[in-house]
């Protein structure tokens, strides 16, 4: 569909103010504009002069601009939760009929979003060093838009637009719809639920909850992620069926704390009844647990486990220590005893 094929020149104070005009009548208008330095070409002058429009109005014509011949670049940084957000994005975009590359490091495609992390160092260095990239791409012309979303930009957003001007608009880790409409795309709330996924075809990452309520000493993932939120069994049911409708057939659950799950919906876990929904769900030939914390993992999911063939036998969850003294300076709310606990219930159970 045309975005527009008008354009119209507003001259002010020896400055040129480009404006795109909707080719229809909707609400979807591209604004872009531009500042001269200099004088505006004689050419220009004698344009506005040969057609008389008032107040330095120019309108002429151009080519159609379709929202087909756009094309983004989408850089993912980071851990899955983060693919997931870029996944949940890539589906409005596509929905949109914009053309999408992942991660390239060539400069086709104009529009460019780096989706960052920000947890540990080695992560900051890598996400600063790949906006840096491509600043100095947009300073080169080689690309016409910069946009920074992500952990980092939700932690630092302050400075990196301070250090980092040449970036068009830096978002949070919860600002999907707002990166959809700066790209004048429309943001659809039917689609949510629905993914794009840039994963092998056999498998695909599930976000089960965002944001974690522990406060080990250690972690930023509380201040750029929020407070723990549990997404609805039945939401991820359905989200579960899309995932198989295209081809799915091992499903990875993903969250800050696959073990605090359901607390702030029901106020009790229940890790145990979203693994007993999900494996029924008819083609779903295996399901794996991520990032599981130690502290207080609920047994009756071990129980789920052992029942359930279509469940493997498999827990991500980060230890982090052994040392009582240490863990405690870590604030990890479990010690070395309920940590060998955990391991011979994972051997009993599994």
């Amino acid at each position: 569909m045309p975005l527009s094929k008008t354009i119209a020149l507003i001259f002010w104070e020896k400055k040129a103010i480009m404006v795109y005009l909707p080719a229809q009548l909707n609400k979807s208008l591209i604004i872009v504009y531009f500042l001269c330095k200099h004088l505006i070409s004689n050419y220009l002058q004698k344009y506005r002069h040969k057609h008389k429009q008032p107040f330095g109005l120019i309108i002429f014509q151009i080519q159609n601009i379709k929202m087909s011949d756009r094309k983004i670049n989408i850089v993912t940084l980071g851990c899955s939760k983060n693919l997931s957000d870029t996944e949940t994005l890539a589906t409005q975009l596509n929905a949109a009929g914009i053309k999408l590359v992942f991660d390239s490091s060539e400069t086709d495609a104009k529009t460019v979003i780096i989706n960052t992390c920000g947890f540990i160092k080695d992560a900051k260095e890598e996400s600063i060093n790949t906006i840096l990239d491509f600043a100095k791409a947009k300073q080169n012309g080689d690309i016409d838009s910069l946009y920074i979303m992500g952990c980092l930009a939700e932690r630092y957003k302050k400075d990196l637009e301070r250090e980092i001007p040449e970036a068009d608009a830096f978002f949070g880790t919860e600002n999907i719809k707002e990166i959809v409409e700066t790209l004048n795309a429309r943001y659809k709330k039917e689609l949510v639920g629905e993914r794009f996924i840039s994963t092998p075809k056999h498998y695909a990452y599930l976000k089960v909850s965002e944001g974690c309520d522990r406060t080990c000493g250690f972690c930023a993932i509380p201040l750029m992620r929020g407070k723990h939120k549990s997404v609805p069994i039945e939401l991820l049911k359905k989200q579960t069926e899309h995932l198989i409708s295209q081809g799915v057939k091992e499903v990875i659950l993903i969250a800050q704390d696959m073990s605090y799950y359901g607390i702030d919906l029901n106020k009790k876990q229940q890790l145990a009844d979203l693994l007993t929904t999900l494996s029924e769900v008819k083609g779903v030939e295996r399901l794996r647990i991520h990032y599981a914390y130690p502290a207080n993992f609920p047994d009756d999911a071990l129980q789920v486990m052992k029942e359930k063939a279509n469940i493997c036998s498999y827990v991500d969850i980060p230890l982090q220590h052994i040392s009582d003294k240490m863990l405690k300076k870590m604030r990890r709310g479990h010690t070395q005893k309920t940590t060998l606990n955990l391991l011979d219930k994972f051997r009993s159970f599994v």
